[in-house]
C-alpha cells in the first residue's frame, strides 16, 4: 500500500493582503477580487470579454483566478453572495441626493 503525497496548490498569480479588499482574494499587483472575475465569467462573459473590461490583466492571470476559483469554491462563492448582498442593501438605502427641479 503507498503513501499518497499531496502537493500544495500554488496560484502565482493570486493573493491576500490585509487590508486590501477586505482580505479576500485579488490578483496579484491589482486590487482586483478572484469573486469579482468569477461573476463577471458566471454571467457569460468569456476571457476575451473579461480581458477588454480589465485591460490591465495577462490570460495568465485571469486563468489563474479560474484555477483558484476552483480550488477555493466555497470561499470565492462565500464573497460572491456576501457583496451581492451588499449591493442589495445600497440599492434599498434611501439616496441622499436631492434632485434638481426645473
Amino acid at each position: 500500500m503507498g503513501v499518497a503525497i499531496t502537493k500544495p496548490r500554488t496560484h502565482p498569480y493570486i493573493t491576500r493582503k490585509k487590508g486590501v479588499c477586505g482580505g479576500r482574494s485579488i490578483i496579484v499587483g491589482t486590487r482586483i477580487p478572484v469573486w469579482s472575475i468569477m461573476k463577471w465569467y458566471k454571467i457569460g462573459m468569456s476571457v476575451e470579454e473579461i480581458l477588454k473590461g480589465f485591460p490591465h490583466l495577462t490570460p495568465a492571470q485571469v486563468y489563474d483566478a479560474f484555477s483558484y476559483y476552483y480550488d477555493n469554491q466555497r470561499e470565492i462563492e462565500k464573497d460572491i453572495a456576501e457583496n451581492e448582498e451588499d449591493y442589495v442593501r445600497r440599492m434599498q438605502r434611501p439616496s441622499d441626493d436631492k434632485t434638481l427641479s426645473r
